[in-house]
């Protein structure tokens, strides 16, 4: 750029010197080409490449549903002013998880140190998820979000299981976690690399108790299959023993039968020859023959008195032989049976790990499919949805602006026959107040004249109530004191108010003895120091004449 530089000032230089059109075509071109290789150079600069070990995040010009554009390898122009960019790393985050104290489903707690590692997904929508919830923040900020995401979901989890599905079902255990913290991670756009739980303890030593109890049924087993090979090995001592008393027995049964039979044969033939002998010792003989018999006899009984005895001794020996192979033959039915749960419950679990595998695939592949929906279908729904939203609301305002308006009118309306209504009641107010002022020596004449000014109105009322009657005659009555229209007497039709004013006492007095109160517009009765008695003769009714028949 010196050498460029100092090669423009020369031209210029040279162009000024020169002078005329042309120095100025050639500073025009030595302008231009300066600002085509600066715009290049701009341009050059704003293109910007990602890394395999980053993510791009472009940010600014367009907008939408989508506050950032994510790239994840290759490069993307960056427009200037309107847009800006920044950088997400991928290295994996290794996160210490000293788990203490987690509550598990038997209420045990237990201690569960162990190390995860988490890293920025190349998933789209996580990497909008990150770049929404991690761009600028740095490493260890986002291990300290993570650290409590990933603890959460380790005491979580923990508390479904019981310590022996903890410590023996391993797969289990950490196939739920992974579950459930790949879940809560992805929404800040991580995933779960790996998990390493570096060991499993509890404060209250169940664990522990644990081992030593199947470090005893270890022992135990072992010693219960040396006792067993003592029983074998006494067994057959004692079946060897027993048919070796056995044939001992019965030899020495056919020793003493043969010895007993060759005594029997001598002592016939000594006593046959003693008898032909000596007859006469006979008697002496034969006490001596019945002594050597008992003698004999009592040894018989005493022989088979031991042989029973071993005979016996023998079969109880057998009988505990029999049962001690039938314990054995039981323990080792025992054992079986308990292999054979052994094995279906592992198959059981086999077939549950599978099954959850299974379905953990399809959750996965239903929320791929919905998120291909929500993008492809739902996106323009939603957008759709939006825009009748806006409209219905912009119309709700606009009613919602015309009724405040119609309201304002009616109000406007109501207020200004209200403030009529009440200039005509002061105005009133003020003619009764000098009304009553200017009947003051008289209190009696008020009431009469608003009567009076009343009658028009009455009449009117009076004439709308029967207008749509049929009146084939009309009768008037009057107080019977006589006179006629020509001569201006009496109580007649065309006197009717000065009729009505003097009929006005009897009215009163017929009030009075009926118990009715009258209202004030009619007046009150002046009480007379002495009252004569008014004699009330009788209305008659008066002919109509032509004119007053409807």
């Amino acid at each position: 750029m010196n050498a460029g530089g100092t090669n423009l000032i020369n031209s210029l230089t040279l162009a000024q010197s020169e002078g005329g059109i042309g120095g100025m075509l050639l500073v025009g071109i030595a302008v231009g080409t300066v600002l085509l290789l600066f715009l290049a150079v701009f341009l050059a600069t704003r293109y910007k490449r990602c890394p395999s070990n980053r993510v791009l995040v472009i940010w600014g010009r367009g907008g939408g549903k989508q506050s950032a554009r994510c790239y994840h390898g290759g490069g993307q122009f960056v427009w200037p002013v309107i847009e800006d960019f920044a950088y997400m790393t991928l290295e994996p985050l290794v996160i210490d998880i000293p788990l203490e104290g987690a509550l598990s489903l038997n209420n045990i707690r237990v201690n569960v140190p162990s190390t995860f590692t988490v890293g920025i997904s190349t998933d789209t929508v996580m990497m909008a998820n990150a770049a929404e919830r991690l761009l600028g923040l740095p490493p260890q900020a986002v291990r300290e979000q993570a650290q409590d995401i990933i603890l959460g979901q380790l005491r979580l989890v923990i508390a479904t299981l019981s310590i022996e599905e903890i410590n023996k079902d391993r797969e289990k255990f950490m196939g739920l976690v992974n579950e459930n913290v790949t879940q809560e991670i992805n929404k800040i756009g991580l995933e779960l690399i790996n998990v390493n739980i570096r060991d499993i303890t509890d404060e209250s030593g169940y664990i522990q108790a644990i081992g030593q109890r199947a470090a005893a049924e270890a022992i135990n087993k072992a010693k219960v299959e040396v006792a067993q090979a003592n029983r074998d090995g006494a067994t057959g001592e004692a079946v060897a023993q027993r048919e070796q008393t056995v044939s001992v027995a019965k030899e020495m049964a056919s020793a003493t039968e043969g010895e007993k039979a060759a005594e029997q044969t001598q002592r016939v033939a000594v006593a046959d020859l003693e008898a032909r002998a000596i007859q006469g010792e006979v008697e002496s003989k034969r006490d001596q023959d019945i002594a050597i018999a008992e003698r004999n006899a009592e040894t018989a009984a005493a022989a088979k008195r031991a042989e029973q005895s071993q005979r016996v001794q023998v079969a109880e020996a057998e009988a505990r032989a029999v049962d001690g192979e039938n314990t054995s033959r039981a323990e080792i039915a025992e054992s079986n049976a308990k292999l054979a749960e052994i094995r279906a419950e592992a198959k059981r679990r086999a077939d549950v790990a599978a099954a959850e595998a299974l379905e953990a695939i399809l959750r996965k592949e239903r929320e791929q499919e919905l998120a291909r929906l929500s993008k492809e279908e739902l996106a323009p729904q939603e957008i759709e949805k939006q825009r009748i939203e806006i409209a219905a609301e912009a119309e709700a305002e606009k009613q919602r602006r015309e009724a405040k308006g119609e309201a304002d009118a009616i109000l406007a309306k109501y207020e200004a026959e209200a403030a009529g209504v009440q200039k005509v009641l002061e105005a009133k107010a003020e003619g009764y107040r000098k009304l009553m002022e200017a009947a003051a020596d008289n209190p009696n004449v008020a009431p009469t004249l608003l009567m009076i000014e009343q009658l028009p109105e009455l009449v009117r009322e009076q004439v709308k109530a029967i207008q749509n009657l049929k009146i084939d005659k009309v009768t008037v009555w009057d107080s019977g004191q006589g006179g006629s229209m020509l001569e201006g007497k009496g109580n007649s039709t065309a006197n009717f108010l000065s009729g009505l004013i003097g009929s006005l006492p009897p009215v009163h007095e017929l009030a009075q003895q009926a118990g009715v109160e009258l209202p004030g517009y009619l007046g009150k009765v002046a009480e007379a120091d002495s009252p004569a008695p008014i004699e009330q003769k009788p209305m008659k009714p008066s002919k109509p004449s032509g004119d007053e028949k409807a």
